[in-house]
């Protein structure tokens, strides 16, 4: 049984997908206007690591993503660079893309592109307008926040804070309440019938830098916070099971979700379970181009392999916040190299017989204790670091059928967290000088052996002598 923080109810909920559907999880995706950064990829690689251990755990699940490629910044993006907002969008989600996949994220179900949901946009924004829930002004269709009670009851806010994206909220000294927002927003250029003309029978057209799309709401585009439930309600239904998403989205994007949603639909809840993943901070301060902090996935995978990243968010509660710095990824890297040379050494077994107890099944049941705890991934790799340290001390008394049942298991485990450690390839040259220090050793001649250990050193590699032979492992600097 599997519980989760549901952050709007603040209790643990137990994970039930509605019968006979697969778990529906919806997780807000990148608005693509520039080159993201580790920071941002936190949300999707923590979120890839929790549906990876719930499909480990025999749960369908459809991961929805959305793609935000209209927005503000899109447009702004394309009149800078003097072309096409949806040229912008186009490669920036490409970009997006390769970054998962050099993060090894990849457990989306399905990524839906806003701009391919325009009916199903003007379809949600017309319920609204009937149910009397929006009005229109000179710039756009406005959702009244004051028409729905419930705004507020996930964050415990209804207005803006100084750390809000003001843009995000949509200012308009016509609106009704300060804080309500567009669903649907015209342009500041033409009229819809000048625009008929420009647009000469078609249904799109960019003007001035600006995508726009003939509906029965007029010429106009979307409100950011519109996308989504449109999407949500086209793949799920009114209702579904989890909505996912970074903390700084509790407020104003998903307050505005559950107020659109729930008034559209007549439905509570929009979801069982609301989950908010923790900032990644980069030397205490969040990561911004503004402060020259800004670490991009190339950036960061020149420095360190994937195995790192992916450690590091792993060994944090989904909810927790995570300050990044230079040693956390040395510690990181020290940690999995140590978990590389507890595996090396179970590879080198040969007996035939253990006499040693291995309790797996303890350790499993303890490692899926802690996940099914609101998916407290530190707390399952720490099962692991204890079942390492206890087996350490006896490792040569186990027999090469237990380590092979071993590493196994270490290996299931940590595919989960996406962490993939693979043998060392040794060089020839490293392997030769190691084979004439065995001779050495063999032959008493140890003052010999000691110079060829540290000339192996000297070119980035360690030697331990084991009851089995000698284990070779890279100097990681």
């Amino acid at each position: 049984m599997i519980k989760i923080l549901d952050s709007l109810s603040g209790k643990k909920e137990i994970l039930e997908p509605t019968k006979n559907r697969p778990l529906r999880l919806f997780v807000c995706g990148p608005t693509v206007y520039d080159y993201p950064h580790i920071g941002n990829y936190r949300t999707f690689a923590a979120f890839d690591l929790i549906v990876n251990y719930l499909r480990s755990q025999k749960y369908k699940v459809f991961y929805l993503q959305n793609i935000t490629d209209i927005d503000n910044k899109i447009i702004k993006k394309g009149i800078d660079e003097k072309t096409s907002p949806l040229l912008i969008a186009k490669k920036y989600e490409k970009i997006y893309h390769e970054g998962e996949k050099k993060l090894n994220i990849g457990s989306v179900t399905k990524y839906a592109r806003a701009t391919g949901h325009i009916k199903e946009i003007t379809k949600q924004v017309q319920t609204l307008l009937k149910k009397g829930y929006a009005y229109k002004i000179k710039d756009g269709w406005y959702f009244n926040i004051a028409k729905f009670i419930d705004y507020g009851k996930l964050s415990g806010r209804t207005s803006l804070q100084a750390e809000d994206a003001v843009t995000r909220i949509d200012e308009s000294v016509n609106k009704i309440n300060k804080g309500d927002f567009a669903l649907w927003k015209f342009p500041d250029t033409f009229t819809d019938s000048e625009l008929d003309d420009k647009a000469k029978g078609k249904k799109f057209l960019i003007d001035g830098g600006e995508p726009l799309w003939k509906t029965p709401l007029g010429w106009g585009r979307p409100g950011w916070h519109i996308e989504d439930t449109a999407i949500t309600e086209k793949y799920f239904g009114t209702q579904y099971d989890i909505h996912g998403g970074a903390t700084e989205l509790k407020f104003p994007h998903h307050e505005a979700e559950i107020a659109q949603q729930e008034s559209a639909s007549g439905k509570k809840p929009l979801v069982k379970i609301w989950m908010h993943m923790g900032i990644l901070f980069v030397d205490g301060k969040k990561m911004s181009k503004s402060l020259n902090n800004f670490i991009s996935v190339d950036d960061f995978l020149k420095k360190h392999r994937v195995n790192v990243y992916r450690y590091i968010i792993a060994s944090y509660h989904y909810r927790s916040p995570i300050n990044y710095t230079e040693q956390l990824a040395k510690d990181a890297q020290k940690t999995l190299d140590n978990i590389s040379g507890f595996l090396a050494k179970l590879s080198l077994l040969k007996n035939k017989s253990s006499s040693v107890k291995i309790e797996i099944k303890k350790y499993d049941g303890a490692f899926c204790a802690a996940m099914n705890d609101d998916l407290n991934s530190p707390e399952a790799l720490a099962v692991i670091f204890t079942f390492i340290n206890e087996i350490n001390p006896k490792i040569w008394n186990l027999s090469k059928k237990d380590g092979q049942i071993i590493t196994r298991w270490l290996n299931e485990k940590l595919k989960i967290f996406k962490i993939f450690l693979k043998p060392l390839k040794i060089p020839a040259n490293i392997k030769l000088l190691a084979l004439k220090r065995e001779l050495l050793r063999t032959n008493k001649q140890f003052a010999q052996s000691d110079l060829l250990r540290k000339k192996i050193e000297a070119l980035g590699y360690s030697i331990e002598d084991t009851p089995v032979g000698q284990m070779i492992t890279k100097i990681e600097s």
